[in-house]
């Protein structure tokens, strides 16, 4: 039996999520509708994950945003000949969400609460498909609670910054190649982990009707303790397969982002931004089994991920003053080590299209509709240490909702 055919399932724990099922943007509404773009803009309380920076910079005086987002999520498998066999994920829906809520103490101090998850969803390739030894599902979900503070130094520069306070818990299966007369064996792990981080950001309006933004996003080691992992095996292999815990750190990855915007009129806003992605923290994980046999060495498993630049573009055109419309678009390069792709995290050069609208029954209160279409370029990987290549294609659809309360 070799000693990876366990440890390979661990190497998708928090990744599957940050790359193939997306580092999730879904943060607010509008921003969505304009390609994800954010850091410069100061719509309302959603500039705390932007840039919170712009917080100071938000019109009004109380405002509070929530919504949600449906993910179906799909990715497309062919085998290498010889064998030429095909699947397809059947992935639960994942639902996104973000909670804003924020106020001017001053007029030069504003401060909020932002709750969102920038990693979480579930892939399912069933329990049967060719690359079952890999991975049959994966779900996840992740929190994060942000307080932030921003001040607005003068009437053109604003800092702000945010503590972070990150849990998760996660439900791996996969298939082990091993049988008695019930069939192959399986393992499954199940576990729980928090940690901290920050995000701090500044926004600069130099000229009437530009602003430029600058945001850090710190990494979170999500050191995940005394994961439970439950063996199904025959019986006369239970000794090598021994029911137990493991230990493993795995990186969210640091993110400084850039943004541009500028009104050309009162009705047309255009904005750019560059998102620098830090996924060479994802250089290898570590895993440290509680107990110890020929199957279930501790291991270092290399992934050497690449940091990565997307562009961002997006616009909004205001029709009346109950309707605003927006569209965008984005270029997200792979982080994936090209000897190292596994079906645990599927993740190609991808674009995105949005759009969006808000719809203004009152005055101050807005209904934020979005849709995200993501396209993962089809392409040929391998994963070297289990010798598993294919063709690979992915895709995804992502409607959302929500308000915006602003007074």
């Amino acid at each position: 039996m070799r000693k990876f055919t366990v440890l390979l399932l661990l190497t998708g724990l928090w990744f599957s999520v940050a790359a193939g099922g997306y580092q999730v943007g879904l943060h607010g509404h509008k921003q969505i509708g304009m390609g994800l773009v954010g850091t410069s803009l100061t719509f309302d309380a959603s500039s705390m994950f932007y840039n919170p920076g712009g917080l100071a910079f938000m019109p009004p005086k109380f405002s509070f945003a929530a919504g949600i987002s449906g993910i179906t999520a799909y990715t497309a498998f062919r085998k290498q000949s010889p064998s030429l066999t095909t699947a397809l994920t059947d992935n639960p829906l994942g639902t996104p969400f973000y909670f804003y809520g924020a106020m001017k103490i001053s007029e030069r101090v504003s401060a909020g609460l932002a709750i969102n998850t920038p990693f979480g969803n579930g892939l399912s390739w069933g329990k049967n498909w060719e690359g079952r030894y890999l991975i049959q599902d994966i779900s996840l979900k992740a929190i994060f609670y942000q307080p932030t503070l921003s001040f607005k130094i003068n009437d053109q520069l604003a800092i702000g910054a945010g503590f972070v306070y990150a849990t998760g818990d996660f439900e791996i299966n996969k298939a082990l190649p091993v049988f008695d007369a019930n069939g192959e064996g399986s393992v499954n792990l199940k576990g729980s982990t928090s940690n901290f981080g920050f995000n701090a950001g500044i926004l600069y309006r130099p000229i009437k009707g530009l602003s430029l933004g600058i945001d850090y996003r710190s990494s979170v080691d999500m050191e995940a303790d005394d994961v439970k992992a439950t063996f199904d095996v025959p019986l006369s292999l239970q000794g090598n397969f021994p029911n137990t815990t493991v230990t493993t750190t795995l990186p969210l990855p640091a993110n400084l982002d850039f943004g541009v915007s500028y009104n050309f009129s009162e009705k047309f806003l255009l904005a750019m931004s560059l998102n620098y992605v830090f996924w060479s923290s994802y250089d290898s994980l570590i895993f440290d089994f509680a107990d110890n046999t020929a199957s279930l060495a501790d291991s270092r498993n290399p992934r050497l991920y690449s940091d990565k630049l997307i562009i961002r573009l997006g616009g909004q055109y205001t029709l009346s003053e109950s309707l605003q419309i927006r569209a965008g678009g984005y270029y997200d390069p792979s982080p994936v080590n090209s000897d190292y792709f596994s079906p645990e995290t599927p993740s190609l050069n991808s674009i995105g299209i949005t759009a969006g609208l808000s719809y203004y029954p009152v005055k101050k209160l807005a209904i934020d509709l979005s849709f995200l279409y993501i396209n993962g370029q089809e392409g040929d990987r391998s994963y070297n240490p289990d010798n598993f290549s294919g063709t690979y294609k992915t895709y995804s659809y992502i409607p959302g909702i929500g308000i915006t309360y602003n007074f």
